[in-house]
Parts: structure tokens; sequence; C-alpha cells
């Protein structure tokens, strides 16, 4: 198929074979299909599911300035080395305008623009909260089925609050770096609780072990039970590609304790039970958008708004009507 043609194509499975051959064009058009919530996703979840669930889905987090996508792209060539193949989602900031991403960080991994076993597809939030973009879950499945043994995830990084990650990566990658703020405060915010390594990156600066003593301490007054995963700490300078083995080496002592402890397909489960529940919300707000224009709603909210009905008959009522 030609560069074009695959461009304009909305033949699943040839679009899924292609990908599946590693033709980076095919996997970018069905992430398109993905991100634009296209009729034919549905076509696309099905011709992928047999490909999927077998890629390890590795998630980074953490404040602006900590070094996300350095350090994803030091991670993305130690993976290489190892002869996997990889796939990267960088989600970024909106567009108020455009609606696009505006970091673009596939910009900021170049050193990897010319090599076939890496995929890296920034993606717009478009004002989706938890630091992740509505259609992530379904893109990460969009590199699973063209062959990718390893999913990056790289968050928006606009603050605090970005905990989504950890529903979604079999192993979450929380940021940190000295000068950066109070580690402990932050800690009281939520998102260094998702951890399941923490990475003190730019370690070469002054204060990196005030902050290596700060989460290990907060880690020791964490409550565990027996057999549960204690969070690792390891250091880097990933501008140097040091310490990056160290990360690896963390993520696969976390990947064996999930396999061990029978938690790898739990997360996965879980994942899969939150995708389905998202897919179902979203066709229900579908159906129900729908009926503004239609007669039923309109009644409902007029009887409600006259004190004849309450809102909670209404919406069983309303519900009730979209079963029929």
């Amino acid at each position: 198929m030609s560069t074009t043609s695959i461009r304009r194509s909305r033949d699943v499975p040839t679009l899924v074979a292609a990908a599946r051959e590693g033709d980076h064009r095919a996997v970018a058009r069905l992430v398109s299909l993905v991100e634009n919530d296209d009729p034919a996703l549905p076509e696309v979840a099905a011709a992928l599911a047999v490909h999927t669930g077998s890629a390890q889905v590795i998630g980074l987090t953490g404040s602006p300035g900590v070094g996300k996508s350095t350090t994803t792209n030091e991670l993305v060539r130690a993976i290489r080395a190892q002869g996997r193949r990889v796939g990267v989602l960088a989600v970024d900031p909106s567009s108020p305008f455009s609606g696009g991403a505006i970091l673009g960080d596939r910009v900021r991994m170049q050193d990897h623009a010319t090599d076939s076993g890496v995929y890296i597809r920034s993606m717009s939030s478009r004002g989706h909260l938890g630091g992740l973009a509505a259609a992530t879950p379904q893109a990460v499945r969009v590199l699973e089925g063209a062959g990718c043994d390893v999913v990056l995830i790289e968050t928006v990084g606009v603050g605090q609050a970005e905990v989504e990650i950890a529903s979604l990566a079999d192993t979450t990658l929380v940021l940190l770096a000295p000068g950066m703020g109070d580690a402990i405060q932050a800690v009281k915010a939520g998102i260094l609780e998702i951890a399941d390594v923490f990475v003190i990156n730019k370690a070469d600066r002054d204060g990196a072990d005030a902050t290596y003593r700060d989460i290990q301490g907060m880690i020791a007054l964490g409550e565990r039970g027996a057999g549960d995963w204690r969070p690792q700490v390891v250091r880097s300078v990933a501008n140097r590609a040091e310490g990056i083995d160290d990360v690896i080496a963390a993520i696969d002592k976390h990947r064996a304790w999930l396999e061990d402890h029978g938690q790898l397909i739990r997360r996965r489960e879980a994942r899969a039970a939150g995708e389905v529940e998202a897919i179902a919300l979203g066709e229900l707000r579908a159906r129900i958008g729908s009926l503004r224009d239609g007669e039923a709603l309109p009644a409902l909210a007029a009887r409600v708004a006259a004190g004849k009905l309450d809102p909670y008959a209404a919406a069983r009522e309303l519900l009730d009507g979209l079963g029929k």
C-alpha cells in the first residue's frame, strides 16, 4: 500500500496488517482514528484484540522540569538495546486554539526518529484531567496490537493531580528532582502515593541526598502488609544517561513482583474494566444527549421544574425508557 493510501485508508484489516508489519504510517492512522472517536473504532478494537494483552505498560509522571522526556528518551534507548520494540505516548497539554498538542515530545526524542522499532506519538490532553488524554487506553491497545513489547506513557506534567496513570500502567514511575520543592509536602497532594518506583533525576545537583532521604523516610512510614510491594528509590542523571540501568532494574524487579503475587493480571483486569465502563458510559451519554432533541427529556425536565416529579425519579424513568 502506498504512503498516500495508508494515510487516507479506513480499511481497518489492511491498516492493522500494515501496522503489524511495522508501518509507522498505518500505526499513526489507527491512533488518529482512536483520538477522533471515529465510527470505525469498534472495528479497529475487534481487529486488534487478538494481538493485545502482552505488552509491558510503563507510566512516567512528575512535575514539569524533572526530566520526564529525557528519561523517556534514555529508557527507549535501553529497551531497544534489549531487542524489544517500543511505543511512546507523550501526552501534551492542548493548545487553547487548535486543541492540538503544543509541546511536541517527538521533537525532543529525535535520537530514535529513524528506528523502525520505535513509535513515538504526541497526544493532546484536550482538557482531559488526570494527566492523560481520554483516548490513551485505546491508543495503548493500538501500540500493543502493532507489536510493541513495551509502551511508555509520559503524562502532561502539569501538577500533582496526575494519578490516572496508575490505573493504566503496570508500573508507574514518579520522577522528582532536587530543588523542585519539599518532597514530603508533595506527598500530601497524592501524586507520590501512586509510585511503584521513585526516580530522583538530576541527582548530580545539590539536595539530591536530602530528597533521597525524604522519600525513603516517607516509604518507611507507609502502611504495608507482609509481601506488599515496597517502592524502589533510584537516582539518575538522564541527560548523561547515568542511572538508567538502575531504573530498568527497578522496573524489572516490580514486574517480577507483580507476576509472583498475581497482581499483573489483577491490574490488567481492572484496567479492562475501566475501559469497558468508560465506553459504556460514553454510549449512554450519547443516547441521553440524543433525547434532548426529542420529547422524553424535556417533558421530564418540565415535571421536575414544576415540582411534580423529583429528579431521581425522573432519572430512573429516563433510564427505563432507554432500555425499551
